[in-house]
């Protein structure tokens, strides 16, 4: 035998039991999308180096030490998407989403990224996000729209210890004078942080407060705060989107520290939390907020947009932590068995006939005996049993039995779907 070869650190394989589970997080997804009319979209997995460097943000972690980039045979840089938004937005700019009459465009996807991470619970180098973006409009209105859908998609698998936090991050007068105090505060002792910091000092101090390293030093705790710099066109916005989350009577905690780790984010900026027990050290479940220069960034006109991600993992771990069953409804209605060789043809076509009406139904594949399929009907938790031999063939009559009570029902083959579905 040849040697195992194993998965990579850092993924998973989502067996059949759990992709019940995932599947029913992503049929909810998709039916909250249809109520708000966010429409889908799917970009490639790879994108050019560049897309990130410019729409991530050179100074940002992802960008500096997360990405799984690589040379193609062309000598091109491409990296395997670290977030959904640059190719989002890549994708708005490159297909002229602007130009449609109705603005702004809501979008959404879902999709594996990757990024290149110590794993923990809760945090893989392959992981799924489900995200949305609304771009083209700059109304308090459409970022507590975005706000509500993410609570929603919580509320509609059953969680209920949820904390939204946000803050607003200001428009660019507000965060250039933030930004100046900032780098006088933290300058004249910039040589007792982190090399992460000091590079950061200059081009984006704003992530030295996000800095896991030295989170406890004293300077952490004086630094000026991003809302005495808001101007008052910042702080109005701020003040309509907190006003429209009372109006749908969504609580929500303000956090002035809440900077969010993308360079892209302005005004906006929102965080959803899980407060269930046991949950560890990471609690984020879900983030976003507004970036009203990316697409300008990326080469497009001004078209302001806000969107949110969310780990499709995290949400299925705060579940867990909660303890909602979710995943349970794929079981089997009909097992048909076969009494012997000669029969298995016509159990076979039955399952068939049963399948092409909607009905799920199976059949053993093994030869085994009565018995043994009529155990593995039990283990795979069948609604019926139908068992087929000689006497049935010949009278066109099978015994339709439930198994919750041990009833039977005499019919004809070609009734037996009827039945079940008048049953259901």
């Amino acid at each position: 035998m040849g040697k195992n070869i194993q998965l990579p650190r850092g993924t998973y394989d989502v067996l059949p039991e759990q992709s019940a589970k995932w599947q029913e997080v992503e049929q909810k997804i998709n039916e909250l999308c249809r109520l708000y009319q966010y429409k889908e979209i799917r970009t490639p997995v790879f994108e050019h180096t560049e897309l990130f460097q410019r729409g991530v943000g050179d100074t940002t972690d992802i960008v500096q030490k997360e990405m799984y980039t690589f040379q193609d045979r062309g000598d091109r840089s491409l990296t395997l998407r670290p977030e959904g938004t640059a190719s989002v937005v890549r994708s708005y700019v490159e297909n002229k989403l602007f130009g449609l009459p109705d603005q702004p465009v809501k979008l959404s996807y879902m999709g594996p990224m990757f990024r290149y991470e110590r794993p923990q619970a809760g945090r893989t180098r392959q992981f799924v996000q489900f995200g949305v973006e609304a771009i083209g409009s700059k109304d308090p209105a459409i970022d507590a729209e975005v706000i509500s859908l993410a609570m929603e998609v919580y509320r509609s698998v059953g969680l209920k210890q949820l904390r939204l936090v946000i803050n607003s991050l200001g428009d660019t007068e507000s965060r250039i004078a933030h930004k100046e105090a900032l780098i006088k505060h933290f300058e004249p002792r910039i040589d007792e942080f982190c090399g992460d910091c000091q590079s950061r000092l200059t081009k984006n101090p704003l992530r030295i407060l996000d800095c896991k390293v030295d989170r406890n030093h004293e300077l952490m705790a004086t630094a000026p705060s991003l809302a005495d710099y808001l101007n008052e066109e910042s702080q109005v916005y701020f003040d309509g989107v907190k006003g429209y989350l009372e109006a749908l009577g969504i609580d929500y905690v303000v956090d002035p520290n809440l900077v969010r780790g993308l360079d892209y984010y302005n005004h906006t900026a929102f965080e959803i939390m899980s407060d269930a027990e046991g949950f560890g050290a990471i609690t984020t479940l879900c983030g976003g907020g507004r970036y009203n220069g990316l697409v300008e960034d990326l080469g497009g006109p001004e078209s302001p947009g806000i969107g949110f991600a969310m780990s499709i993992e995290r949400l299925l771990l705060a579940l867990e932590m909660e303890k909602v069953e979710i995943g349970q409804s794929a079981d089997l209605e009909v097992y048909v068995v076969a009494m012997d060789e000669s029969t298995k043809k016509k159990a076979f076509t039955v399952v068939r006939d049963l399948r092409a009406n909607g009905i799920s139904a199976d059949m053993d594949f093994n030869g085994r005996k009565v018995k043994a399929q009529m155990k593995s009907a039990d283990r795979k938790g069948a609604a019926y049993v139908i068992v087929i031999g000689e006497t049935e063939l010949e009278s066109g009559k099978v015994a339709l039995k439930y198994m919750a009570t041990g009833e039977q029902q005499e019919l004809e083959f070609e009734a037996i779907a009827g039945a079940i579905l008048e049953n259901r």
